[in-house]
């Protein structure tokens, strides 16, 4: 199973963890359909209250689409299939609270599931990342995924510098991406300390602020992501030479952390 899921019916939590670690729980096709599938099986279960998402292991929390996976696109240039955009949450109209435990490296795709998220528990040793531009792809939805909870200097600095700088837990707390740091022994334990007093209150009055929250940069949102494919469509390098700055890129720590 590429998606681990564990109930507890006492407490009203469900933990979610993307089962990939041998990829750096990247997403591939099966992942994206069943993260989407139980986004909305939730919907149904009045026995979840709350869920914490996180990744297996600690090499990362997400590292986004699988390289090796192949979407096949449809010949009109106003249209772009891309199976992440409905990993998270809230695109599969979920209103109950997601509490988000990063582990490790959370880069490029990783963005669609925090980016739907309530609030980020952080691994004191969790970086945070956009390769997109080093690799001749345009950040769109993680851009303005991003742009709705980083303030607009930071999120332009990430999206912008690709694989040269990693954002630290620590400054990624200081400008409120993430809301609490943990050592990464007690990561699960914080955000299952949190979703397990989210799941104890009214779970209506819970919905309803989640809601409301919600709300208030919905539009924003909802007209940049219209503007996403096109971008894309209009930006992207050709498969094959995305392939190829990717293949050349250099192994080990030649980046920068801040």
């Amino acid at each position: 199973m590429s998606v681990r899921v564990e109930r507890d019916a006492e407490t009203g939590v469900a933990v979610v963890t993307l089962d990939r670690p041998e990829r750096h729980n990247a997403v591939d096709l099966a992942t994206a359909a069943g993260l989407s599938a139980l986004w909305r099986e939730f919907r149904f279960d009045e026995g979840v209250r709350a869920v914490v998402v996180t990744g297996a292991g600690s090499a990362a929390f997400c590292t986004g689409i699988d390289r090796s996976v192949e979407v096949p696109q449809p010949a009109s240039p106003y249209a772009i299939d891309d199976p992440m955009i409905s990993i998270g949450p809230k695109a599969n109209d979920l209103w109950k609270p997601v509490v988000a435990a990063v582990n490790g490296m959370a880069c490029g795709g990783a963005f669609y599931l925090l980016g739907e998220a309530e609030f980020i528990i952080s691994s004191t040793t969790a970086t945070y990342f956009d390769p997109h531009t080093s690799y001749g792809m345009v950040s769109a939805y993680e851009a303005i995924y991003m742009a709705q909870r980083m303030p607009f200097g930071e999120v332009a600095r990430m999206s912008l510098m690709g694989t040269a700088e990693r954002l630290s837990a620590r400054r990624a707390y200081e400008i409120g991406l993430v809301s609490e740091l943990a050592e990464p022994a007690d990561l699960l334990a914080a955000a299952l300390r949190a979703a397990r007093t989210l799941a104890g209150f009214p779970t209506e009055a819970v919905q309803g602020t989640v809601r409301a929250l919600w709300a208030a940069k919905e539009g924003a949102r909802a007209q940049a992501l219209a503007q996403a494919p096109h971008l894309i469509a209009l930006g992207n390098l050709p498969p094959e030479r995305q392939a190829e700055l990717f293949g050349s890129r250099r192994p080990g720590t030649d980046f920068r952390v801040r």
